[in-house]
């Protein structure tokens, strides 16, 4: 399946996602309510997608007879214009420490931990599904001053478009040849501020949606006591969050084997605070099971990215924008069309809002019909432009 690709005014949303809770991005809720026409997606209430990404205004339009919005010079007929979602920025910190496959302790076996947990990254990495995306990639710990913000805020792979062999080159190069080459110490703390620093100046250039995916086995240490600790890693990824960079923790789990330590429960605090819920812990002891399950957690990740809102197209043919002249439709793979219903506060089965209804600029999704969109893997929007008022939009 292909991630994030509309081609006139279509959005194709591909994956499963996460929950849709309330984002800051959404914007504040309106006021009062107002309803169109038509079949609703989902059950429930509330307001739209989490981790929404806002779209960008894209050129062209496909009109419906040939005829004019406006009126002028023939019959007016409703028009759709494109629109397109700004991109999806992935920063990945990996754990390369002892404990994923050093073999000084029974748990710590490469065969049933790295090795699989490897193979789903690489999968992840060079999938043709994850087409769309954009990734980094950085190890930890480093081999020299791995306990310093500095030396995390370039990344081992810098941002690069999937799919993209660049990754499986660079775990390849990093693999240790020999348990005498595996690195000691898990500077989590440190490893959260670098990629949030390196997030932080790429934004500048780069404007878009970025979320860190933090893969570890363990709980920070290596570092000094006092800075490398989880209420010191809750702080940082609270500190992304304000700034609107969730932080996903997929967590590897020791084999299930006598006297194997639980080294994982309290990374559940890390994504509470960056605002994904709770960490992703994969079983191994079964290679081909934890390949899957690894697989599956990056899968959710990478559908959580699809968005729920999208920019206003500009209308076709230089007509003005009118908001209440809006229609925004929902399709599942070759089904008929299903409108959703504008419902600004969002008490509505199956609505769409709007961010701003005194002026706005984006379409938002709510949280059911986020959900809806979210977890089919052909759904389709689309947004038309009429010419009578289909909406009743509160002041």
């Amino acid at each position: 399946m292909r991630l994030l690709r509309v081609a006139m005014a279509v959005l194709t949303v591909a994956a499963v996602g996460l929950g849709c809770g309330s984002s800051p991005s959404d914007g504040g809720e309106g006021e009062g309510e107002g309803a169109s026409s038509g079949g609703s997606v989902g059950s429930g209430s509330g307001e739209g997608g989490s981790l929404d990404i806002g779209g960008e205004i894209g050129p062209g339009s496909s009109g419906v007879g040939g005829a004019s919005p406006t009126g002028g010079g023939g019959a007016c007929a409703t028009q759709t214009a494109a629109a397109s979602l700004q991109p999806v920025y992935l920063a990945f910190a990996f754990d390369v420490s002892g404990s994923m496959g050093k073999g000084d302790k029974d748990w710590h076996d490469k065969s049933l931990k790295w090795d699989p947990v490897v193979a789903a990254t690489k999968q992840f990495f060079s999938d043709p599904g994850s087409e769309g995306l954009t990734a980094s990639l950085s190890f930890f710990p480093a081999d020299d001053d791995k306990c310093s913000t500095e030396i995390y805020a370039t990344p081992d792979v810098p941002l690069t478009p999937l799919p993209s062999e660049a990754f499986t080159e660079a775990i390849d190069a990093i693999e240790p040849a020999s348990s005498d080459d595996w690195r000691g110490g898990t500077p989590t703390a440190w490893v959260m501020r670098g990629t949030s620093a390196f997030i932080g100046a790429q934004r500048q250039k780069n404007p878009g949606k970025y979320a860190i995916v933090l893969v570890t086995d363990g709980y920070p240490q290596g570092c000094d006591e006092a800075s490398d600790t989880i209420d010191a890693v809750v702080a940082d990824v609270q500190a992304a969050l304000a700034e609107g960079v969730p932080t996903y923790v997929i967590g590897v789990e020791n084999p299930r084997i006598e006297g194997a330590p639980d080294t994982l429960d309290d990374l559940h605090e890390i994504a509470a605070a960056g605002g994904t819920e709770r960490a992703v812990l994969i079983d191994t002891g079964d290679p081909s099971q934890t390949t899957a399950a690894f697989k599956a957690a990056v899968d959710r990740i990478r559908g959580a990215s699809v968005s729920c809102t999208m920019a206003i197209p500009l209308p076709p043919d230089g007509s003005t924008f009118d908001k209440e002249k809006v229609r925004v439709l929902y399709t599942s793979g070759s089904s008929a069309a299903t409108e959703l219903v504008y419902d600004q506060s969002c008490s509505t089965e199956g609505a769409w809002r709007y961010d701003d209804p005194a002026s706005p600029t984006q379409i938002v999704l709510c949280v059911d019909a986020c959900s809806t969109v979210q977890a089919d893997m052909v759904a389709k929007l689309s947004v038309d432009f009429t010419c009578e008022s289909v909406i009743e939009v509160p002041l």
